[in-house]
This record gives C-alpha cells, sequence and structure tokens, in this order.
C-alpha cells in the first residue's frame, strides 16, 4: 500500500507535464514548403519556448480539410503560400478577426479588410531569360510569352499551381479576360504538352538552354545564381512603362482559425511573425519581400517600390479565384 501513493502523485505528475506541453504548443496547418517556415518557426520557438507543428499539405487541400473539420479541427492556424486560399477561408468564415495592433504595420493591400488573415512574404512572377539566346533582349512581358517563335521555347507550371492560378487572375484582372485567354491558348501551344512541377526546374531548364524563357516566382532565380553564379540567366521585371499593367504580387500569409482554444498563444505566433526579426528573416531566408513597413528585402533583389506592380488588391485572389479556374479549364491548359 505504501507504494500506491507515489505510484499516483507520478502518475499526476506526468498528466501535468503532457497537459503543459500541449497547453503550449500550436498546430499549423501548412500550405508552404517547410524550407520556406521551419527557419522562422524555429526561432519563434527559442525565443518563446512555444512548440509548433507544423502539418503540411497542398493550401487548398488543407483549406478544405479546415472546412470539413469545423469545430473539431486542432489546427490553431492557417498558414498559406497564397491570398486566394486565405481570402477563400475568410470568405467561408473559418477564421477570427485578428487584434488590429498585430497588423497595423503591414500594409492593407497585403491583408483581409476584416483581418481575417495578413501577409507575412511577397512574391513577385517574373521571367527568366537565357542571356546566350536569340531572345535574351526581346523579351519584356508575361504576354510575350505567347508569340509562336516561341513554341517549344518556353517553361509553365501545371495549372494547379498557386501561384500560377494568381498569376493568371491578376492578369484577368489587369489586362482583361479576354487578353487573359489568348495568352492563356498561347502559352498552350507554345508549352507543347510539357509543364514543370516546380519553378526550380523551370530556372535549371532556361540556365542549360534548353529553354529561351519561362514564368517564375523571383526567388527561384536568386536560389540557382547563388549556385551557380555564371548561370547565364537573368530576371526581367515584366509589363512596365506607361502602358504596362506591372509585375504581378502574391503573398505567403497566415490566419487564426475559428475554433482555435488557444487565440492568446496563436497571436504571440503572429507578432513574431509580423516583427521586423520574423519579417527580416523571411528577406534574408527566403529572399522574399517583407510585407512590413519599413523592412528592407534582401539586397540582391530589386527594391519593393522600384518597379512596377499590378494594381490588384491581393483579397481579389481570392474572390476571382473561381472565375480563374473557369478560364483555365476553358482554355484547358495543362
Amino acid at each position: 500500500m505504501s507504494y500506491i501513493k507515489p505510484l499516483i502523485l507520478f502518475s499526476l505528475l506526468l498528466a501535468s507535464i503532457a497537459t503543459a506541453t500541449a497547453a503550449d504548443s500550436l498546430v499549423i496547418y501548412s500550405g508552404r514548403s517547410d524550407k520556406f517556415v521551419k527557419p522562422v518557426i524555429a526561432e519563434f520557438t527559442r525565443q518563446t519556448g512555444i512548440e509548433v507543428i507544423l502539418h503540411a499539405g497542398k493550401s487548398t487541400a488543407l483549406l478544405g480539410k479546415l472546412k470539413i473539420e469545423g469545430e473539431r479541427t486542432s489546427a490553431d492556424l492557417f498558414l498559406s503560400n497564397d491570398a486566394g486560399n486565405l481570402q477563400k477561408g475568410s470568405d467561408w468564415g473559418l477564421f477570427r478577426p485578428m487584434n488590429t495592433a498585430l497588423t497595423k504595420d503591414i500594409a492593407p493591400q497585403y491583408r483581409a479588410e476584416d483581418n481575417t488573415w495578413v501577409g507575412l512574404s511577397a512574391r513577385a512572377r517574373v521571367l527568366v531569360v537565357n542571356t546566350q539566346g536569340p531572345w535574351a533582349d526581346k523579351l519584356d512581358s508575361v504576354f510575350d510569352l505567347a508569340d509562336p517563335a516561341l513554341r517549344g521555347k518556353i517553361g509553365i507550371t501545371n495549372s494547379t499551381n498557386g501561384s500560377y492560378i494568381a498569376g493568371v487572375t491578376v492578369y484577368m484582372k489587369a489586362a482583361g479576360v479576354e487578353k487573359t485567354r489568348h495568352w492563356l491558348e498561347g502559352l498552350k501551344t507554345n508549352a507543347e504538352g510539357r509543364v514543370f512541377n516546380k519553378h526550380s526546374k523551370i530556372v535549371k531548364a532556361v540556365a542549360q538552354g534548353r529553354l529561351q524563357a519561362g514564368l517564375v516566382n523571383h526567388y527561384y532565380i536568386y536560389r540557382h545564381l547563388a549556385k551557380h553564379p555564371d548561370a547565364p540567366i537573368k530576371i526581367v521585371l515584366p509589363d512596365q512603362g506607361p502602358n504596362g499593367i506591372g509585375v504581378a504580387w502574391n503573398v505567403a500569409g497566415i490566419a487564426i482559425t475559428k475554433h482555435t482554444t488557444k487565440a492568446a498563444l496563436a497571436e504571440k505566433l503572429v507578432a513574431f511573425l509580423v516583427s521586423e526579426t520574423g519579417q527580416k528573416q523571411f528577406a534574408e531566408v527566403n529572399r522574399e519581400y517583407p510585407t512590413r513597413t519599413g523592412v528592407p528585402a534582401s539586397p540582391e533583389v530589386p527594391p519593393a517600390g522600384s518597379y512596377k506592380v499590378a494594381d490588384v488588391p491581393m483579397a481579389e485572389l481570392g474572390r476571382a479565384r473561381n472565375a480563374t479556374l473557369d478560364l483555365i479549364e476553358q482554355v484547358g491548359m495543362p
């Protein structure tokens, strides 16, 4: 009998430790590659002691999972590589508004109007061009990629790619549906049925001269050049000048789920991610554009504000998403 009481006390101690661990941890449904997220999350845990569990997957699939689970979800936050999914989740009522003090330093165009999501880092859709090929100085617009002379010489991602879908939405809103339709038809012809599942593969193919140009997120070019500084490629910021629509931007961002029981803890993570420390990490680790006002991008990339960006609010990437998907399907994009 004398051993029963210590055994009970030990069991209670284990239970209290498990409870404390669960209470001081957060679960994120993450639609971003771990390599983009883990360094920043690791620094948050180091500074706060709060553990973060990443459930990684495709943003669209995770958003659907969150919707189906409802109040049964284990997710405290939703992290997406695409403003379209974030706004869609907001429209479905899956997120809770954040304290305005958290997001005041993030420009309004990079967050939801009702503060249910906030952009953490931005990326630009740019052209990667082979500098040794005949098209080295002939491309200055994304619409140039539909030129029949480029048949078999361009690289595109598959049409389920989040950045691809968001870019098409921007072009629809800024240049019109019909121009975008003709452009997609030209891309389809020029791709000749070959699509890439990763932007990095497009950059590599252009660097090797197997392709002349491609449409990618800007940081993939700088990542390739960091490993291969003599690669014959360059970045072209498309659609500049007085008649240009500007570069398509998109943001990765985060939202706090409606049914979390750890809203205060979740806001601590958001506060870190939008802080100068968190934002600098996005700039340094990923070569992305910080969304916090006053935090510069990596010196390797063209400074924000130094080129024209398409005047399409990030929230439109969600509101017009269905129309974009309809157009992509009508054209039959691979």
